[in-house]
This record gives structure tokens, sequence and C-alpha cells, in this order.
């Protein structure tokens, strides 16, 4: 399904807190099912939201690149991790993490909502948005900073929020 993401930021700024405020109830007292429905909630998500029509992570967000995937993707452009780095990265020295040297990403088509480097992409790029972790609560942080950036984040925390 199609997101609109002006509609979605609306939404996402109106139930912020909401949603936070139930992703921290469900972490100091979880649901003994919990980990067993995420993937099930996951799967009724993705039927309902299609990430090509909204890239709002790739456009608002960066992932952290990890040393494997500077070697990998520096791979890819045939040029040494130093290059890469020098070129498309910068070291966010609070964190302690490489991260990209602008937004959107600059790998991200904007026209298409596609990333050019898709199949040596990063780590973090590829499990975003991190909804099947196999303990749900151990991500509890991430999702709380995703509901306001990923509409599948929020959907799956809009779906928990009617089970539980």
């Amino acid at each position: 399904m199609q997101v609109n993401l002006k509609s979605f930021k609306q939404k996402a700024k109106k139930h912020e807190k909401s949603f936070k405020s139930f992703l921290s109830k469900i972490g100091r007292k979880p649901p003994k099912d919990l980990d067993k429905n995420a993937p099930v909630i996951d799967a009724e998500v993705w039927k309902e939201v299609d990430c090509l029509s909204c890239a709002n992570c790739c456009k608002s967000m960066s992932p952290t690149f990890t040393a494997a995937d500077t070697k990998r993707i520096a791979a890819h452009f045939s040029i040494t991790p130093k290059e890469f780095k020098e070129k498309w990265l910068e070291y966010d020295a609070k964190d302690k993490d490489w991260v990209n040297v602008s937004q959107p990403c600059q790998f991200l088509n904007l026209s298409t909502n596609m990333c050019a480097i898709y199949e040596v992409r990063p780590a973090d790029c590829a499990g975003f948005p991190h909804l099947k972790k196999k303990k749900f609560v151990e991500y509890l942080h991430v999702h709380k900073q995703n509901i306001s950036y990923c509409p599948a984040t929020f959907k799956m925390v809009e779906k928990m929020m009617e089970r539980y």
C-alpha cells in the first residue's frame, strides 16, 4: 500500500507520545507471547506498507556504517575503504560511528526511492526497521525512535496496542 508521507508525519506527531508510553509499558512488563506475536504482526504490517512509496528512512536518517560495510561498498566502487569514507561519510565523534555526510542518503534515487547500492547496502539498512528481532523488548529504544520516521514501525506499534 502506498505511503502518504505528509499524512504519516502528521499521524506520527499526533501519536508519538502515546506510542512511546506504550512501548515503555511493555518494556517494564512484556506480554508473555510478545516474541511469538511480533513476527505475525510484522507480516501483517508489510501487507499494508510499501517501503518504495516512502523511503523516509533514507531521506531523513543515516545508517551506521561498520568496517565490513565500508569495505564491501568500497569494493563495489573499486576504491579503498579510506577513499569511500573521505567521499561519502563523516565520523560522528559523539556516537563513535561512521554515518552519511548528507541527507537524503547519497545512494537514494529520489525519483524511484530505490537504493543505488541495494545489493551491498549497509547491514543497518538491510535490517531496518528491525521489527523481527528475536527479543522485541531489547529493541524498544530503536522502535521508540523509529515511530516518527518509519510507517512500518508506526503500524507495528499501532497493531500491538490493539492486541495488548
